[in-house]
């Protein structure tokens, strides 16, 4: 919706991970330039790490982007709780071969064969596998074991492995991954932003969505924005979204840290347990009879239990209050946008 607005081409903020929005902040910068490096060595694994949200795998994406198919040929699977052999499968599948009805021997002997295929042809082969965190020792073993597949001194497969940070403290730590420590060549754990980079940040993700300044975003909001956001991109997608349909609702060109601080609490009230009336009623304490032998200090908890439910009671109605006004902005708005195509048709 806010993209007719704001006359965008497209959404600047979506959460789904695409290279075209790739922004080379400090710490970005820092891990292509190891991916670089264990792309020149040509071997090994290289390790990158970071927390969710803050960019791994549009970074992955962005890499392949870089690549000449002529020289590279790469594949990249998601891991969930894969065994050693369901992996090896998920491999040789990301490769473009047939992973059914074989065995682990033939599966491992056909991916051999197509990775010295393409060594011949002059490609080199890259497997990157994110969510690492999920692997299970055994199955990173497997990996490990991939690396072994090679041509004289040259290896026919080199792997990325792109996870959360307790991917890298497990590697580094567990006895039984010794071998594979050995092969590392490169690791890179990937940081929030930093506050400074944001305003650049928000105008180069709008700037590939054809933004002419509108909305122009001032300093205090810019502010208020990392503030929520702590510099991780998911979250400040996942505001910045919010903060441009609120603009168009309420029809605003100028974005300042008023404007966010109420999208944010819009964005705080929607996370709040929804408690219906009647079940909020329902837990209202039954008023006491004559026969009740309580003791004073009961009944005063009672009244206070009885004010924390009117308490919750009103501020569900408000809440119900703030929807109903959203509706009603939004009808408007259909109403004002139909009413121009109206003109446009006469």
């Amino acid at each position: 919706m806010y993209e007719s607005f704001y006359n965008l081409q497209g959404r600047p903020f979506q959460l789904t991970p695409d290279p075209r929005f790739y922004f080379s902040s400090r710490t970005h910068k820092k891990a292509m330039a190891y991916l670089t490096y264990g792309l020149n060595q040509g071997e090994g694994f290289i390790i990158v790490t970071g927390d969710i949200g803050t960019g791994k795998t549009t970074l992955v994406r962005h890499l392949f982007d870089t690549l000449d198919r002529n020289e590279f040929i790469a594949a990249m699977i998601v891991s969930t709780q894969l065994s050693a052999e369901d992996l090896l499968r998920s491999v040789v599948a990301a490769f473009g071969l047939d992973a059914q009805s074989v065995d682990k021997g033939q599966l491992l002997a056909r991916l051999e064969k197509h990775l010295r295929e393409q060594f011949a042809r002059g490609r080199r082969a890259l497997l990157v596998v994110d969510e690492a965190q999920n692997l299970s020792n055994a199955a990173l073993e497997e990996m490990r074991m991939l690396s072994n597949f090679q041509e004289g001194d040259k290896a026919l497969v080199q792997s990325f492995l792109v996870g959360q940070p307790e991917f890298r403290e497990r590697i580094f730590v567990a006895p039984e991954l010794e071998q594979l420590r050995q092969r590392v060549i490169a690791t890179h754990h990937l940081e929030p932003m930093e506050q400074e980079e944001l305003a650049d940040y928000i105008q180069h993700r709008l700037s590939l969505v054809g933004w002419d300044n509108d909305p122009c975003f001032t300093a205090d909001a810019v502010e208020a924005i990392y503030n929520h956001s702590a510099g991780v991109p998911r979250r400040l997608n996942t505001l910045c979204s919010r903060v441009l349909l609120y603009g168009s609702l309420e029809e605003i060109h100028t974005v300042d840290g008023d404007v966010v601080a109420s999208v944010i609490a819009d964005m705080t009230s929607d996370t709040r347990p929804v408690v219906s009336t009647s079940s909020a009623r329902s837990m209202a304490p039954r008023p006491s009879s004559a026969n009740d032998s309580t003791v004073p200090l009961e009944a005063s908890k009672k009244d206070k239990d009885g004010a924390e439910v009117d308490s919750r009671i009103d501020k569900l109605e408000d809440m119900m209050k703030s929807q109903d006004q959203t509706l009603q902005q939004l009808t408007a708005l259909m109403t004002q946008l139909a009413g121009g195509a109206g003109k446009d048709e006469k």
